[in-house]
């Protein structure tokens, strides 16, 4: 079991996977998300500091749901996100489509490698070695 302490308020919670809050916290937050969706469709093209203020909600927070691809920024938004892996401009996430693709190829290229069987020698019975069941 995994003791914490919520990044929100302080609680002292079982933490299981994802953000550090506690389920009261994590709730609050995805209220504040729909708020923050909500908002951004009526007014669109508006700019993450104007979002920020009117949402009360933190700019690193909405820079959080852009990277975990829960938010998008239009085209010709002022705000723009790098690729982590060469720098190229993205609207979502955290890498983009030429990078996603190289690492899904080298990740698919490692799990199709041919696999080689290890030559088999003749072992003895007098050969102390251990031996393993495959």
């Amino acid at each position: 079991m995994d003791v914490r302490n919520c990044r929100g308020c302080g609680k002292i919670f079982n933490y299981v996977a994802g953000s550090i809050l506690c389920p009261s916290c994590r709730e609050k937050m995805e209220v504040k998300f729909q708020e923050v969706k909500e908002f951004i469709r009526v007014n669109p093209g508006v700019g993450m500091r104007e979002v920020a203020e009117e949402c009360d909600v933190d700019p690193q927070q909405i820079q959080q749901w852009l990277r975990e691809e829960r938010l998008e920024v239009t085209e010709a938004s002022p705000i723009y996100l790098n690729c982590e892996a060469c720098g190229a401009s993205i609207r979502s996430g955290r890498y983009c489509i030429n990078c996603k693709g190289r690492m899904t190829n080298g990740f698919r290229s490692a799990i199709q490698t041919p696999h080689m069987e290890p030559e088999h020698k003749k072992e003895s019975r007098d050969n102390p070695a251990m031996r393993f069941l495959k």
